[in-house]
């Protein structure tokens, strides 16, 4: 005997796969909104956290504004008193450097030898003009400027040969480069 069987069990196998696969769609679908519904709240939360640290720390930042504003105003007062304080020592150290310089200059004259026809200052550089027996005494002058403490560099600008009383005398231009501290304190200040 023969049976046939007339039910279509490829079909419903077809259909029990095809209905099993859509509740697995289904489960993993519903599966993927709970954990991104967790993952948003975990989310919401960090952000309320967040959103309270800075209004805390813009709390404290609203805290501090008077004391940077204070120390803002101490450091512009102290700037002021470091420059008004170096302006006052500058002008201590050169008070004294034309009365030190003519000192100086007046040392090192030879009175038999060389004489100054004039001598003048314009900030740091200090111009003498005059007559000296031969280039020898200018020479010698010139080294007695050189170590002076005030006097930094001598240049002889011009020397020629001038006849006065019958004589042939040397006359000379120097210029000379000062400096208000003595070179031992610039040494210092430079090293500070």
């Amino acid at each position: 005997m023969l049976r046939i069987n007339l039910l279509p069990v490829r079909q419903l196998k077809k259909r029990a796969k095809a209905r099993n696969q859509l509740i697995g769609m289904i489960i993993a679908f519903c599966c993927l909104l709970v954990f991104l519904g967790l993952v948003g709240v975990l989310q919401n939360r960090m952000i309320n956290s967040l959103n309270n640290q800075i209004a805390q720390l813009n709390k404290q930042k609203d805290d501090f504004k008077p004391i940077l504003a204070q120390i803002e105003t101490m450091k512009k007062q102290k700037e002021e008193l470091e420059r008004k304080t170096a302006i006052i020592n500058k002008l201590r150290a050169e008070s004294s450097l034309t009365v030190r310089l003519l000192d100086d200059v007046a040392k090192n004259v030879d009175n038999k030898r060389l004489w100054l026809d004039s001598l003048s200052q314009q900030g740091p550089t200090l111009s003498l003009t005059g007559v000296a027996l031969d280039n020898e005494t200018v020479a010698q002058f010139m080294d007695k400027l050189k170590s002076s403490e005030f006097i930094v560099d001598v240049n002889l600008a011009n020397s020629s040969l001038k006849v006065i009383a019958g004589r042939n005398l040397k006359s000379f231009v120097m210029t000379c480069t000062t400096t208000a501290q003595p070179p031992v304190e610039v040494a210092a200040a430079a090293k500070k």
